[in-house]
């Protein structure tokens, strides 16, 4: 398939070079011009609200010796657009993190939405209960590689946001997509191995494909790592459409094998085990960039969230089903 055209059209690449599925991109970068809110162009809103541990019964907060549970907030917004049809259940976008996409995920759906290039979706962007890595409520949340966080966002968030907004979000799999940076890619992609009931696409930026899980667990003892080393080459291909995104100088990209802590090597991999068992995918090199670096992202958004949606009803290409 000819990958270049359709991403040209989304962004502005200064320098490709194609592998099959794989694209490299850079070393020079520029923001899409998607990126940027348009005039004449209908703007979603955004409804904001806090979840309190004290209110869930999946994730109470993390104990800390003689303290106990330690009590966290997590902020969630909302971005609905203006040409959703509330009368029907609604595509929707879950973005792990996501109070750092608010303000590139908004207008970016706005134009595409605009443009019919996506169908018009809700984005529920929701924040980590706080930390990072292990013995973190994100780390717990993120890394752990099991199906506890897909069902927190099913059963106490996404009513939450039904609620908050009066909108029905869909239970179609094909209408939801997942995605994040980091840690929180990691989640996103577990999310849809896990419940691919659930979700079918997912958007990953330099993501956490490490030995990052806490508490350790013997079904995997690897953490996220288990994905390209494991589960994906041992499992039969699963209904998924991922797009999956590196960069040249991403965290642990000097460090060897037996770290498991390489990201650029994880990453690699899980485009290899990708590509191995066919699933729909893209992987994207991003030469001269960093960890979760937000150049990539602005450039590369609007083509991703394009690519990914390719096949849904609402979108031009749905009489032609994507490569």
């Amino acid at each position: 398939m000819n990958l270049i055209p359709a991403l040209l059209a989304a962004t502005c690449l200064v320098t490709i070079t194609t592998r099959a599925e794989d694209l490299t991109i850079g070393p020079d970068y520029s923001d899409a011009p998607e990126v940027t809110a348009k005039n004449g162009v209908p703007k979603g809103k955004i409804v904001r609200f806090t979840m309190k541990s004290e209110d869930s019964k999946i994730y109470k907060g993390i104990a800390k010796g003689k303290k106990g549970k330690v009590p966290y907030e997590r902020k969630v917004a909302v971005y609905v657009p203006d040409q959703l049809d509330k009368k029907k259940p609604a595509p929707f976008l879950i973005a792990q993190d996501g109070g750092w996409y608010l303000g590139i995920i908004p207008p970016v759906l706005d134009n595409l939405i605009e443009e019919k290039r996506v169908p018009a979706m809700v984005a529920i962007l929701i924040d980590s209960g706080g930390g990072d890595a292990q013995g973190s409520q994100r780390g717990l949340e993120y890394d752990t590689v099991d199906d506890v966080y897909a069902e927190f966002v099913e059963k106490e968030v996404l009513p939450r946001v039904e609620k908050e907004c009066d909108l029905k979000l869909t239970k179609d799999p094909e209408a939801r997509a997942t995605m994040g940076g980091s840690s929180g890619a990691a989640a996103a992609f577990t999310m849809a191995w896990f419940r691919p009931d659930l979700y079918h696409r997912v958007l990953s930026y330099s993501g956490t494909y490490v030995n990052q899980q806490w508490p350790e667990s013997r079904r995997t003892p690897h953490g996220a790592w288990e994905y390209h080393e494991n589960l994906i080459p041992r499992s039969k291909p699963k209904p998924l459409r991922i797009w999956l995104q590196v960069s040249e100088k991403d965290n642990g990209h000097d460090r060897d094998e037996a770290s498991l802590h390489n990201w650029v090597m994880a990453n690699e991999r899980m485009a290899a085990e990708l590509k191995k068992k066919e699933y729909a995918y893209r992987y994207v090199f991003s030469k001269n960039a960093g960890h979760t670096d937000g150049k990539v992202t602005r450039q590369t958004l609007p083509g991703a969230l394009e690519w990914l949606w390719k096949g849904y009803p609402d979108t031009p290409a749905a009489t032609k089903p994507a490569p």
